[in-house]
């Protein structure tokens, strides 16, 4: 082996729930030590750099200043994973210390969504751009493995005879969030559509883009999208969001959808017509997060269930144990046949993500999603909000995006 072989150092902004899932995922990426944790919740970020220790992936600093993270010679690479709501005064703060000469960055890594706004996200592109920082976009399931796998087969054997596919169905649904700024369509950005759609939008558009194709190589042209929410403002469950997060989250007067469907039209560069069904939920009542994907094309079809496991355990209603979530991310239920999958950081894509985001900032080249991808994603989204407000298919790229802020963010949305 090559002792002097280049290893990234990697400091992570944020010490909550998707920091955590990156971390496992670092298992499974070579080349690169988690060196920095940053947060203002000093609990978190103590335990969260405990967990890199215990899987052997780094023995990381806790910052609670940014800046002195930035700073750091150790921290040669940045994962964004703090709350949508502080995310453009982030990008700020990092894109000043490198502008300003007291810090170099390889790269940096960008969590979905990008932001809360167009306007927003244009912003954080800005401010890393102008600052000539190198990014991508954490889009885990653009590198899930069903979904890569798949798609080489269905290009390589199906369309490359019968012709491109022209459907693509992805669904991605649970029982709701862990913190209670995900709740909050003033801190979120809106309520599922805004935290989940994002993927279903993204793993759509890679299912219907050939290999060795880009993640904008097909133009949207319209988007019809619902809102709702079906579940979370019912008298008991509005309560029980109360009682779990008090003076925090109320869905009694300033609700979130917590369903959202969208329907986009798509062109490829030949002019032919593609559809894209995407849809999200809160409200979904099963053993935990469930993951679906479907393609058709002419001659063939490919369908992913993440709850159709290869694995799965029983437990009689004698066994009672403590609530967790030890099975399946978001696990709703501890007796039972239940579906456990082995390794949840590499079904989702993180694994394979975060191997390309290393890689790419290590060897100067471009990941394959970048913050390009991220502000197409973000101008989807918003669109996805206006034609729900509207109740109308609205043309891509409509009047007035830019400036537009959902009306769930803004606290006046009545379901």
């Amino acid at each position: 082996m090559d002792a002097t072989r280049k290893r990234l150092g990697v400091g992570m902004v944020g010490s909550g729930f998707m920091t955590q899932f990156h971390i496992k995922s670092f298992e499974g990426v070579r080349d690169a030590d988690i060196t920095g944790i940053y947060s203002r919740n000093e609990k978190t970020s103590g335990q969260t750099a405990e967990l890199c220790r215990k899987l052997g992936v780094g023995d990381p600093k806790v910052y609670t200043d940014l800046k002195a993270m930035v700073q750091d010679p150790a921290v040669e690479a940045m994962w964004v994973s703090a709350p949508n709501h502080v995310r453009a005064e982030i990008a700020e703060t990092i894109a000043g210390e490198v502008a300003g000469g007291r810090a170099e960055l390889s790269g940096l890594a960008w969590e979905k969504p990008m932001a809360r706004t167009v306007a927003e996200a244009k912003a954080v592109y800005s401010a890393i751009t102008d600052a000539e920082i190198p990014h991508g976009y954490l889009e885990n399931q653009c590198y899930a493995p069903a979904l890569t796998r798949g798609r080489k087969l269905l290009f390589g054997r199906g369309a490359a005879i019968a012709g491109h596919p022209y459907l693509a169905r992805c669904a991605e649904e649970h029982s709701g969030p862990h913190r209670a700024w995900f709740w909050r369509g003033d801190q979120q950005g809106g309520g599922v559509l805004n935290d989940m759609l994002c993927h279903s939008l993204g793993a759509g558009l890679l299912l219907l883009t050939p290999p060795g194709k880009p993640l904008d190589y097909l133009k949207p042209e319209s988007v019809s999208a619902q809102i709702a929410c079906l579940k979370w403002t019912r008298p008991e469950y509005a309560e029980q969001l109360s009682k779990s997060y008090p003076k925090e989250v109320d869905y009694k007067n300033q609700p979130a959808e917590d369903y959202a469907t969208a329907r986009l039209t798509l062109k490829t560069p030949a002019g032919e017509k593609l559809m894209l069904e995407a849809t999200t939920s809160w409200s979904f009542v099963g053993p935990g997060l469930r993951l679906t994907f479907e393609v058709l094309g002419p001659e063939y079809s490919m369908f992913v269930n993440t709850l159709d496991a290869e694995s799965k355990i029983f437990f009689s209603r004698n066994v009672r144990g403590e609530a967790g979530e030890d099975l399946v991310e978001k696990q709703s239920a501890e007796q039972g046949q239940m579906p456990y999958l082995s390794d949840e950081a590499l079904t989702y894509g993180y694994v394979h993500e975060n191997r390309d985001m290393v890689q790419s900032f290590l060897n100067q080249k471009r990941p394959y999603a970048t913050l390009e991808e991220g502000l197409l994603i973000t101008e989807l989204l918003m669109t996805c909000y206006m034609s729900a407000e509207q109740e109308k298919t609205l043309p891509f790229r409509p009047d007035g995006l830019e400036d537009f802020v959902p009306a769930v963010q803004k606290g006046t949305w009545k379901p």
